[in-house]
């Protein structure tokens, strides 16, 4: 949703901030993941997956950033 509503602002400085916006969202998540996991609501199993998802979005996300740079 970060992406989305950057991608709609005036300018590439505003964009790439919620470029950041999302990143930063993105790590909040994956953080809920393993205190779920830490208080045994969720298997770290189940997680593992979502992680390496995780990374590999950080990873486009960063790309996306350097690009607009």
């Amino acid at each position: 949703m970060n992406i989305a509503e950057g991608k709609g602002r005036q300018t590439t400085k505003e964009f790439i901030q919620f470029l950041y916006i999302a990143r930063g969202s993105l790590f909040e998540t994956v953080t809920l993941l393993f205190i779920f996991q830490k208080l045994g609501w969720i298997t770290y199993k189940k997680i593992e997956l979502y992680i390496q998802n995780a990374e590999e979005i950080v990873k486009m996300l960063n790309s996306l950033i350097k690009t607009m740079k």
